[in-house]
């Protein structure tokens, strides 16, 4: 039995790896990357089976945020090409929502570029929310920065089943990426989240410039947080923002990282998210063996892979869909070919 079959029976067995063992992870030799995916997908497999839920962003207001995380294009203290938009009106929210399910999406995720939400923004979300529900059988999830108790209670009282909030790195290393709120402020946000009854999505961004040790940090932070979902991203470094010209991250070890978040997280719902197509390339199949979801139909100010290339991917490596009802479903690219790329906002600058 080789190290990496021994570190999944240890987690099948109910116990935490070790933070040597998940430093070990991060540099398994090139050599031993297929039998380290094999190990993460036993642990995947006893708690996901060979599901794979797609995942549909909509953006919902883009742009103007007063934030400066220094890896996103919204924020208006950069001279980044996104532009802005205003919120986007309910008729358009509950359409994002028909298209994510036409696409056999088992979530759809509204998002605005902010702070926080403003009593509009709420008023917006809610109504589409509880429209969406009456209508489809889809998941709802929303990520729209800082709440309070009390507006996570409206949102979930509204049917919105998942709060979205990402930690992104470390909390050392918080401070060189964002200034204008801090590291604890995401996880009381997180906490309102989970206390009102929503699921919580918390998840980071590999190649923000942080050490190992921050992204270590970073995984067993969200497992003391004990999240619902763990979303890993990939730097796409956009234009006019500090991080812009970063490299990307390299794919061998993107594959690694999802391992380690896998098993540090065995239960849990572990997407490969922002950056997947770019960073893993021709090896994106690959990280369906540790993780058991995908965005689908692009991100929120760059374009992805379509809904009939992703159904064709699961397909392909012998995998199904998962459907919100909790179905699983064959994949069918046939299904989905006329669906439409959703196009970007029209942008104003």
């Amino acid at each position: 039995m080789n190290r990496w079959d021994s570190l999944a029976d240890q987690v099948l067995a109910g116990a935490a790896p070790s933070r040597d063992d998940a430093r070990a992870v991060l540099h398994a030799p090139a050599d031993e990357l297929l039998a380290l995916l094999d190990a993460a997908f036993r642990v995947r497999r006893a708690y996901w089976g060979r599901r794979v839920s797609l995942h549909v962003l909509e953006n919902a207001k883009l742009g103007a945020c007063p934030e400066d995380c220094g890896f996103c294009s919204q924020s208006q203290k950069h001279h980044s090409p996104a532009g802005e938009a205003p919120i986007k009106s309910v008729d358009e929210l509950v359409d994002g929502a028909r298209r994510a399910h036409a696409a056999r999406a088992k979530r759809y995720c509204m998002v605005t570029a902010t702070r926080g939400p403003s009593q509009r923004d709420l008023d917006v979300i809610c109504e589409a929310a509880q429209r969406i529900k009456a209508e489809l059988e889809i998941e709802l999830c929303a990520s729209l920065g800082l709440l309070t108790a009390a507006k996570a209670e409206r949102l979930a009282a509204a049917g919105v089943d998942r709060f979205n909030h990402n930690l992104e790195t470390s909390e050392r290393h918080y401070g060189a990426i964002v200034s204008t709120h801090s590291w604890r402020d995401r996880v009381a946000t997180v906490q309102h989240a989970k206390a009102a009854g929503m699921d919580t999505c918390c998840g980071g961004i590999v190649g923000l410039g942080e050490t190992e040790d921050d992204l270590l940090d970073l995984a067993f932070a969200l497992r003391e947080l004990d999240v619902d979902s763990v979303p890993v991203n990939f730097l796409d470094a956009r234009p006019g923002t500090p991080l812009a010209g970063r490299p990307l991250v390299e794919p061998g070890f993107a594959l690694r990282a999802l391992c380690l978040f896998r098993f540090v997280h065995p239960r849990t719902d572990l997407r490969v998210a922002g950056g997947r197509e770019l960073t893993l390339r021709a090896l994106q199949a690959m990280a369906l063996y540790p993780a058991n979801s995908i965005f689908t139909q692009g991100y929120l100010t760059t374009g992805g892979a379509t809904a009939q290339a992703d159904h064709q991917m699961i397909r392909d490596a012998g995998f199904e869909l998962e459907l919100a009802s909790g179905q699983a479903v064959p994949a069918d690219p046939d299904a989905v070919a006329q669906l439409r790329r959703p196009s970007l906002p029209t942008l104003r600058s």
